[in-house]
């Protein structure tokens, strides 16, 4: 079964080299490809997550050679978790992207470029969740950035380009805080071995191993977009494709929010900086959310609910206990999910609309029931709305900052309810304007609402939408569906990985061994 762990991490990254080497040719053929890799990651994923549940943390030793010397990748309950979700939402992404025909769309884009640069981005996502080390895990954020940023400029527009060059500069300055971190870690330490990190941090003084968590988590807060390292995502995200969108929005910032995890429960459980946490955690709800109440576009509206629901994850995180980490995690999963959901559906409104602007939309709960069904529902779940994973995920938080008692986690409480209802108040009124209310026309330039309703939308297009792209977006919306009805188990299995994370020991004894 350790064999299968770098199977997610590889298979993608060959995958992209084959779709390279054909080139614009056999466009079928290469749709088969990403599919076939991306499905055959699901399984590994589930069948790595079963292994890991039942047996403990499973470890492979790339090369032979063993840690800490050699590259290792750890398949722990928590990083199992997140990539089974990761891979089935890019699957389901990959199926909409190739229903889509992007690619085929961007006429003054290289033909052949998508689709290598998807799974090139899948490959790093993967990497950082299962790398057992930290430089590994840079090179699991370049994998990500090289990417990623070719999907954010996919098309050469102008707007992409400068979307692009802000998402690049952010993620460089957050590179550069990660090596000077592992340089400084190296030179304390000796080791850049999370295991060995593990057992090494404690006995540091106190100042150098403060600054080495403050270093680490500035740069994984940029990458998560915590306040206040949050102001480049809502300008970069809205430009790139549906596709690549919702991929960014679901997992880029969840692959911050997990080095986050990583970072507070294995190498620096309950340190100081816990405090700080919180106060982070309240402020980028609070001012993510009052962002997209102030919002007329989906995806920036979309854009800056994301920021603000990290909150919630982080809130997990600076509570240092078994119940918030647990409430954290299902949070990530969740999200993952009903966060790439929402992208796609609005990727289907601008296809069949061509505007995501809310006051350029209006009547397509007649025109496109079904569509504004598979808005609704994810809407409804990411506000916390009983009884959806929204709302169990908000009140396993509730429940733990509540239990906690001081005076800091009991705020956060309140921040966190009010941030939900500030939540549903945006999503709902963009929602009753772009699908419930009646038809809009345009007139003399100045948008007005239509005098009489004929049953005709004069804003949405004679575009078909391809059932294959509903049927993508539907699998998502189920998926977050699924998160309520296996509750339960889904809840114990969070508590029994956060309950692993705090224990840091099975981490550091399948790493290690019986070696220093």
């Amino acid at each position: 079964m350790e064999r299968l762990i770098c199977v997610p991490v590889l298979l993608p990254l060959l995958a992209a080299g084959v779709k390279l080497a054909i080139g614009g040719r056999l466009r079928r053929l290469q749709s088969v490809i990403s599919l076939v890799t991306l499905a055959v990651s699901v399984v590994v994923s589930a069948l790595l997550l079963v292994a890991a549940d039942t047996r403990g943390p499973l470890v492979t030793e790339l090369g032979g050679w063993p840690a800490p010397v050699g590259i290792c990748l750890v398949a722990d309950r928590l990083s199992t978790l997140v990539l089974l979700v990761s891979s089935a939402v890019t699957f389901c992404v990959m199926v909409y992207s190739v229903a889509n025909a992007y690619d085929a769309q961007e006429h003054d884009a290289p033909m052949a470029i998508f689709h290598p640069a998807f799974l090139v981005m899948v490959a790093g996502v993967a990497d950082a969740f299962l790398s057992g080390d930290l430089f590994n895990l840079y090179v699991a954020f370049e994998l990500l950035l090289s990417g990623s940023y070719v999907l954010l400029t996919f098309g050469g527009t102008e707007s992409r380009i400068r979307a692009g060059a802000t998402y690049t500069l952010m993620a460089l300055a957050s590179s550069m805080l990660f090596l000077i971190a592992l340089g400084v870690t190296y030179a304390a330490t000796g080791t850049l071995s999370m295991a060995q990190l593990a057992e090494r941090f404690p006995t540091l003084p106190g100042q150098v191993a403060l600054l080495v968590e403050l270093t680490l988590l500035l740069a994984f807060g940029i990458k998560a977009a915590i306040f206040p390292m949050s102001a480049w995502l809502p300008d970069s995200y809205p430009t790139a494709p549906a596709p690549a969108t919702a991929v960014f929005a679901g997992l880029l910032t969840k692959v911050g929010v997990y080095s986050i995890v990583r970072l507070e429960a294995l190498l620096f459980p309950g340190g100081p900086v816990a405090t700080l946490l919180m106060w982070v955690a309240l402020a980028t709800m609070l001012t993510g959310v009052l962002g997209a109440v102030a919002q007329t576009d989906l995806k920036r509206m979309l854009s800056f609910t994301l920021v603000s629901h990290i909150g919630y994850m982080v809130f997990g995180v600076g509570l240092s206990t078994v119940a918030g980490l647990a409430g954290a995690i299902f949070y990530v999963v969740h999200h993952i999910t009903v966060q790439t959901t929402l992208f796609l559906v609005t990727g289907l409104v601008e296809r069949r609309t061509g505007t995501t602007s809310v006051n350029g939309l209006g009547g397509l709960m007649t025109t496109a029931p079904l569509l504004a069904v598979l808005f609704f529902v994810p809407a409804m779940n990411l506000s916390g709305i009983p009884p959806m994973s929204g709302f169990l995920g908000k009140l396993m938080l509730v429940q733990a900052g509540l239990a906690d008692g001081r005076p800091l986690p009991v705020a956060l409480v309140a921040g966190g309810l009010v941030t939900s209802l500030l939540t549903l108040y945006a999503v709902a009124q963009t929602w009753s304007k772009a699908f419930w209310r009646g038809p809009r026309a345009v007139r003399a330039g100045t948008v007005v609402e239509s005098e009489e309703y004929t049953g005709e939308d004069p804003t949405v297009t004679t575009t078909a939408v391809p059932g294959a792209l509903t049927a993508a977006v539907a699998a998502l919306v189920a998926m977050g569906l699924s998160f309520t009805v296996l509750a339960g188990p889904l809840s114990a299995f969070t508590h029994r990985a956060a309950a692993e994370l705090m224990a840091r020991e099975p981490y550091v004894t399948a790493v290690l061994g019986g070696r220093p």
